[in-house]
């Protein structure tokens, strides 16, 4: 049975699993506190890594100019899947769709999920998102939550694998970024031409070169 024809399996299992505290998947799923206790996955320094991404690249070099709003708001909620396999990173973001879609927005206004364990491949990550798509609509989250990607392989259709350009999209760990549709909305109102932040985008990371973004990346905090 392929990945696709599991959605609708997971998907019954996710339901019985979001009823269950998060305490009690901790197995699996590390919500990051400050403090971890010894596991397969360095929580701290996959969110350190992730944060200081957001921070430098994200926000300093204004790829997204709504994000620094939620930053600063400590809105971001940081989630570290020890997922090694693609079905358990899909029972992952079933929980945390569904945490995200029930949750004070004012608490949290969007969450990153990050999965250093599985789909390392860009190709098979990009493969699993038409599977999240379809994990977004089993659960009826279409239309209230969406899901964009990072990848430190990530490469635009229209790109060579060492274009500069990917950078905009190329994040520590492969990563799925889950976002309320309200929240869009808001940062298209308030930035009535964001078509255009694509294309400011290129021109920064074209500016910026491959050697600048590997010093900015590199730097010691």
């Amino acid at each position: 049975m392929s990945l696709f024809d599991k959605v609708g399996a997971v998907y019954q299992e996710c339901r019985g699993v979001l009823g269950r505290s998060m305490r009690q998947r901790r197995g699996r799923l590390f919500l990051y506190t400050g403090t971890m206790s010894a596991s397969p996955v360095d929580a701290d320094a996959v969110v350190a890594a992730t944060r200081r991404w957001v921070e430098r690249a994200v926000i300093g070099l204004n790829l997204c100019p709504f994000a620094k709003a939620v930053q600063v708001k400590q809105q971001i909620r940081y989630v570290v899947s020890a997922a090694t396999a693609t079905d358990a990173l899909l029972d992952d973001l079933c929980a945390e769709l569904q945490h995200l879609a029930e949750v004070d927005p004012q608490q949290t206004d969007t969450t990153l999920l990050i999965h250093p364990g599985v789909l390392h491949d860009f190709l098979e990550f990009n493969d699993f998102l038409g599977i999240a798509e379809v994990a977004l609509q089993q659960l009826g989250l279409e239309g209230v939550l969406q899901i964009a990607d990072f990848h430190p392989q990530y490469r635009f259709a229209d790109s060579g694998p060492d274009d500069v350009e990917n950078c905009t999209n190329r994040s520590p760990y492969p990563t799925l970024h889950l976002l309320r549709e309200s929240s869009i909305d808001r940062a298209v109102e308030a930035f009535p031409e964001a078509e255009a932040i694509y294309e400011a985008n290129m021109r920064t990371l074209r500016r910026l070169g491959h050697e600048g973004w590997v010093r900015l990346m590199s730097q010691p905090d």
